[in-house]
């Protein structure tokens, strides 16, 4: 494993402060809202209902200080009950003031190995409207009763106070879970999220097994790592997920709201993918979705990680649709295999704010605010900007460390496997075996393979690697 020694580097961190500017990201928040920011968290409209003596817990990564949910589960006598509470930033922020206005240019958090640009001004995303544990706090609390089977029998959302009493991290809830000492919510919280992964596999949803590729600072340095995700992460996601369909089920009953999109796999893409599959002998049964397919894969099998880095053309061009009467055309995820909406993270991304204030509404029985109704066509757009200037500031962070790191080893040979071949220009990618590079190789790429490459090019200043096979 690679590892940046000593201090932080300048030459690093001046890097990581010129794709700031490449991307035009804020250096900080204008007077007017931080001003209202520091009223409004002194003043929070705080709901009548009265949840505090449910006994939340917030599981994120450690040291995470916006915490966006809150989680309560029950065991009833024919299934469970999932309550889930969202930070209520609309208990905070006004519609057209300061605050809201600076959000819709920034559109989500971004974060940086050096620190995130937040969405919200720290004092409510890291203070008053985070669900901080021995706080009492305006929450949206989700209760959704399921089935012994896992399957959604009934949804509500309301305004309520709670108070989170701990906050937990995956590595510990993964413990506790191997461990056999969870118990209560962390009990439950692996069972219903595997009976959760049941239905969306059946139903032809999609959960990659990929490794996230991650800069870690360590000891005043970095590093390059992969990092598989625990499968506490993917119980846990199976809990936002199960409430973003509630909530896409509750806008298209009312005929309003926003949903989160992606159109189903082109039938060339799919025939692509198919080949692909059996050029490098992943199993593709009969009758068989693609969902279902890479269920069971493991990217440290050179041939699958190769399968699952080309099938990933099938998840591109996710968006948002706005609607205000008629649903629209493409309701769906084809991910998620069912309508699915952006609900559970309102301090990090915008429009999760929006489409909580119409399920509020909706639950409620009342019309939709005409000023949470007015901005709703604007949200896909704002998201799609802000959206792909987060993946640039990501990946332009990702391939400047792999640059810096490798500055020094021009020549050297790697081991790494053949993850893309481009059959247009030749070459491909190859991705390390150590470091966590990914990154352009040149030469006949047998793909799914291992190969020794040679390092050709590593320049911090472009923030380019170039491999050539040995």
């Amino acid at each position: 494993m690679i590892q940046v020694p000593g201090p932080i580097p300048a030459r690093l961190e001046d890097g990581f402060e010129r794709v700031l500017r490449e991307q035009r990201l804020p250096a900080g928040f204008p007077r007017a809202v931080l001003d209202e920011a520091d009223w409004v968290a002194q003043v929070p409209r705080l709901d009548a209902k009265d949840l505090t003596d449910v006994p939340f817990v917030t599981i994120d990564p450690p040291g995470s200080m916006d915490l966006d949910q809150a989680l309560h589960l029950e065991r009833l006598r024919d299934g469970y009950r999932v309550w889930y509470a969202i930070a209520d930033v609309g208990a905070f922020v006004r519609v057209g003031g300061p605050v809201d206005t600076e959000a819709r240019t920034r559109g989500e958090t971004v974060y940086l190995p050096v620190g995130r640009v937040p969405l919200h001004p720290k004092v409510l995303s890291e203070g008053a409207a985070s669900l901080l544990p021995g706080t009492t706090r305006p929450a949206a609390v989700w209760r959704i009763d399921l089935d012994a089977d896992g399957q959604i029998v009934g949804a509500d959302v309301q305004r309520a106070r709670v108070r989170s009493r701990e906050r937990l991290d995956y590595a510990y809830v993964q413990a506790a879970v191997d461990t056999a000492t969870a118990d209560g919510t962390l009990g439950l919280l692996a069972e219903i999220g595997m009976l959760r992964l049941r239905l969306e596999r059946g139903r032809g949803g999609v959960t990659l097994p990929t490794p996230e590729q991650e800069i870690v600072r360590d000891d005043g340095g970095y590093r390059l790592e992969f990092r598989m995700p625990l499968p506490a992460e993917a119980w846990n996601a199976q809990i936002s997920l199960l409430t973003g369909m509630a909530a896409a089920s509750m806008m298209l009953d009312a005929e309003i709201g926003i949903l989160r999109v992606l159109p189903a796999p082109q039938p060339d893409d799919l025939a692509k993918v198919r080949r692909v599959a059996k050029a490098l002998g992943v199993p593709w049964p009969e009758g068989a979705g693609y969902g279902e397919v890479v269920h069971d894969l493991d990217p440290k099998n050179p041939q699958q990680a190769a399968f699952l880095h080309e099938s990933k053309v099938l998840l591109r061009g996710a968006g948002y649709a706005a609607f205000d009467g008629a649903p629209p055309k493409l309701a769906e995820h084809a991910a998620v295999a069912a309508p699915y909406a952006h609900v559970t993270a309102p301090l990090r991304r915008l429009v999760d704010r929006y489409a909580t204030e119409v399920c509020l509404a909706v639950a409620a029985g009342e019309p939709v605010p005409a000023d949470v109704r007015a901005v709703l066509p604007l949200l896909p757009d704002i998201m799609a900007a802000t959206g792909r200037r987060a993946g640039a500031v990501d990946r332009a962070c990702v391939d400047l460390v792999e640059a810096f790191l490798l500055r020094d080893r021009i020549g050297q040979a790697f081991e790494a496997m053949v993850i893309d071949v481009d059959e247009r220009r030749g070459g491909g990618q190859v991705q390390l075996v150590e470091p966590a590079v990914i990154a352009r190789c040149d030469g006949e790429l047998p793909l799914g393979e291992r190969v020794t490459v040679r390092l050709t090019q590593a320049e911090p200043a472009t923030r380019e690697v170039r491999f050539t096979l040995a």
